[in-house]
């Protein structure tokens, strides 16, 4: 059964304790890499033998195997696809920015250029569930950013396959080149490149403990978008809204994974308890009722406050992955909102709408992160350089001022590459 607290009454550590992975694989996953660097293809294979049971013919999805899989996903969804890339599309292309210059002075430019990253590695996870949604979301706005090369890594069935429905929105977002592997060894393989896969510049996309992790070790040696944790809903909800509606909200992350975290906040103890009876009998109906309950009664609860503003706060606090503001008037507290990965407004706005179809981006900070980081977006898949340009008389002119910086900092050096110049 879901946990109710009252706010004030008991410990915060309680109220902000959410769901973390334990399990520490620093170790497994430096032995993988290590391997990954000195055998290339072969420890790939080798992982993928020994992990995921599979032994495909060849690392990369040919051509064939593309048009093939993707003839065997339902017409139906097909289209669904179509439809959902759309709107990510549409939305994304509004992150897009341009550089300036900057000609105000007198032989002064100064100027900043954008440029798209040259290689994106994208990681797709298999596992207890894949996520064509996810395929959308990371390779949609590496696309409109203009990356040259999107390459797809993720784990095969046991069959050596990926699943088609993985494959239809590969093709349909546009990913260039894709390949059966998964877990830390795919992370390295983007990492260091390897006689089939090419070095990215930077590797996007949720994973496993040991995908995690392995990310975090390659970091340096090329970029990352983040490190994701278990998945997490915060509503903020009233009197007023429908338990049933709540309850399915929370169970939606619930099933995501054992670690993830469903936190109702909300200023009705009769809402409260009923929402408390809706989550315990869906439970009892879903496919995926193992992995909820555990979510539910290890990192799920309810929060009474005394009002809609100090559930708002206590969000603000908790910084959440998903925050649904379920009210009368949810845009009269948006403006309250500080740390939230993505806000979800009204009673007809469940966040299942942003996992898959609406538009902004699913790939979110969690952990507290969202109270300095933001979605994945365009900005992730871009890199900027400025550059300054002075003529010798405008230089002239600035020449003292610097060499006082740099006497000041006690770099005469850099004060005499200026004053040098001077007639």
């Amino acid at each position: 059964m879901i946990r109710i607290f009252t706010y004030g009454e008991i410990d915060n550590a309680e109220i902000f304790n959410r769901g973390t992975a334990a399990t520490d694989v620093s170790a497994a996953v430096s032995e993988i890499i290590a391997e990954v660097r000195k055998n290339g293809d072969a420890a790939l294979m080798a992982f993928t033998k020994k992990f995921d049971h599979a032994e495909p013919d060849t690392l990369e999805v040919s051509e064939q195997e593309l048009n093939e899989a993707v003839s065997q996903v339902e017409p139906a969804f097909l289209e669904v696809l179509k439809r959902s890339a759309a709107h990510i599309r549409a939305f994304h292309e509004k992150q897009v920015r341009t550089g300036f210059i900057i000609n105000e002075q007198d032989g002064i430019v100064l100027g900043q250029k954008i440029l798209p990253l040259e290689t994106v590695g994208l990681y797709v996870p298999g596992g207890t569930a894949s996520y064509p949604s996810s395929v959308l979301m990371n390779a949609i706005p590496a696309k409109i950013a203009g990356v040259r090369n999107i390459i797809m890594v993720t784990p095969p069935g046991a069959d050596g396959k990926i699943r088609p429905q993985i494959l239809a929105a590969a093709k349909i977002a546009g990913v260039d080149r894709i390949f059966k592997v998964g877990g830390a060894q795919a992370i390295a393989a983007l990492a260091y490149g390897t006689e089939s896969i090419p070095r990215a510049d930077k590797i996007m996309g949720p994973g496993n403990a040991f995908v995690a992790e392995a990310k975090k070790q390659v970091y340096g040696i090329c970029g990352i978008d983040m490190i994701a944790g278990p998945s997490e809903i915060l509503i903020v909800a009233d009197g007023k809204t429908n338990p049933v509606f709540a309850a399915a909200d929370l169970l939606s992350q619930a099933e995501h994974d054992r670690m993830a975290s469903a936190v109702l906040v909300t200023d009705s103890m009769e809402f409260a308890q009923k929402t408390a009876q809706e989550v315990e009998r869906q439970l009892q109906t879903l496919p995926r009722e193992e992995i909820a309950r555990a979510s539910i009664e290890n990192n799920g609860k309810i929060i009474v406050a005394d009002s809609l503003y100090t559930a708002i706060d206590i969000a603000n606090e908790i910084a959440p992955e998903h925050l649904e503001i379920c009210t009368d008037a949810p845009f009269d507290l948006l403006n309250r909102v500080r740390n939230a990965g993505s806000v979800f407004l009204g009673r007809s706005c469940p966040e299942a709408l942003g996992d898959y179809y609406a538009g902004p981006n699913h790939t979110l900070p969690t952990g507290g992160t969202a109270r300095f980081s933001s979605p994945l977006s365009v900005d992730d898949f871009i890199k900027k350089y400025s550059f300054t340009y002075y003529t010798a008389e405008a230089l002239e002119k600035s020449a003292d001022d610097i060499a006082l910086f740099a006497e000041t900092e006690g770099l005469s050096a850099h004060g005499r590459s200026v004053t040098v110049r001077k007639k």
